[in-house]
């Protein structure tokens, strides 16, 4: 699926990882999309391959952390296409190591991009999708919404801060009785620069807890979001495992992470003297939108597609068992015939 033409989308770290992705699959002929990231080689990399894509694009270097640069990126979108249809939240940085380590002003400034960016970034579109009584907000959340883990305590925090936001938002929208539509799109774990960009605290370098998903299917998912009415969907069995696995046994769950918390998300490699952290600016390079883990990434789940296909699976569940039940009442048919 891939957005429908003539939309105008606005896409928050859009110069790599799942914005990067995005970016793409919402790009087609008519489709008008504003890209907003601080890496500008990224941008103009993003830019690219959304006009080879046949779309019109924008880019608008912006720090979401600065309430105000978010609010000018919106105006300027409004100011050239005249409206914002859907606004994706997905800008993040973090700092991955234990919280003894954590220095204030890096866990501020992860809070900062990460939960105010997406709150900043509601309220911008909120204010331009008032005025026409229509839009959908998209926030790019993740299983660790729900289900904290060890080593990420900034970013944890921030997409447990996002998710209350927006269902108070949602709860406001429903009272006003407004078409505004806004969904969050929890993710398992992907492949994207993030593993490579975060401020790292440990000896070794980072990975994502396996099953690791390609960006793509994330970027499918966040556009199947701003088409259908959902109040939020879950990419990849281990994001709703996580959630169902909190929601009945939290205990054992800690209990499970502090003793394989740790080994699961460190690799073997020692960390790179020489390695880039985005914290506080962007690195200084095109990253595109995979991370290095291409070779053990999926590009498929079963569980989005019978989450994204539920309508059409719910239909063949009912002719099956229509079929089963016309099958059973034939072979009972002579025996309900009437004798004289």
């Amino acid at each position: 699926m891939r957005g429908e033409s003539g939309k105008v989308i606005v896409i928050t770290g859009a110069s790599g990882g799942i914005g990067r992705a995005t970016a793409r699959e919402f790009a087609r002929p008519g489709a008008r999309i504003a890209l907003l990231a601080r890496g500008e080689k990224g941008l103009a990399a993003a830019r690219r391959e959304v006009e080879e894509a046949g779309a019109e694009a924008l880019v608008l270097p912006t720090d979401m952390a600065d309430a105000d640069q978010v609010e000018h990126a919106a105006s300027e979108v409004e100011r050239k296409w005249g409206r914002i249809d859907v606004w994706v939240n997905n800008a993040m940085v973090t700092v991955f190591g234990p919280i003894e380590k954590l220095d204030p002003e890096d866990l501020k400034r992860a809070t900062e991009v990460t939960y105010l960016g997406a709150a900043y970034g509601t309220m911008a579109a909120l204010k331009r999708m008032r005025a026409r009584a229509s839009g959908v907000i998209v926030q790019v959340g993740s299983a660790l919404a729900y289900r904290a883990i060890p080593l990420q305590a900034p970013y944890c925090a921030a997409k447990h801060a996002l998710r209350g936001f927006t269902d108070a938002l949602r709860s406001e929208l429903m009272h006003e009785r407004s078409p505004i539509h806004v969904t969050n799109v929890h993710l398992s774990a992907f492949n994207t620069p993030q593993f490579d960009w975060a401020k790292n605290l440990m000896d070794r370098r980072p990975e994502p807890v396996p099953p690791i998903f390609q960006p793509e299917l994330a970027a499918r998912a966040i556009v199947w979001a701003s088409e259908h009415r959902r109040r939020e969907v879950y990419v990849g069995w281990p994001s709703l495992k996580a959630v169902l696995a909190n929601k009945l046994v939290p205990g054992v769950l800690d209990r499970v992470l502090a003793k394989e918390g740790y080994a699961g998300q460190l690799t073997e490699e020692p960390k790179r003297a020489d390695r880039c952290e985005n914290l506080y600016q962007p690195c200084d390079y095109d990253a595109g939108a995979h991370g290095r883990f291409d070779k053990v990434a999926r590009t498929r789940s079963w569980q989005w597609s019978l989450t994204s296909n539920r309508s059409a699976l719910l239909a063949a569940a009912g002719i099956a068992a229509a079929a089963v039940l016309l099958a059973r009442t034939r072979k009972r048919a002579p025996s309900m015939i009437l004798r004289p």
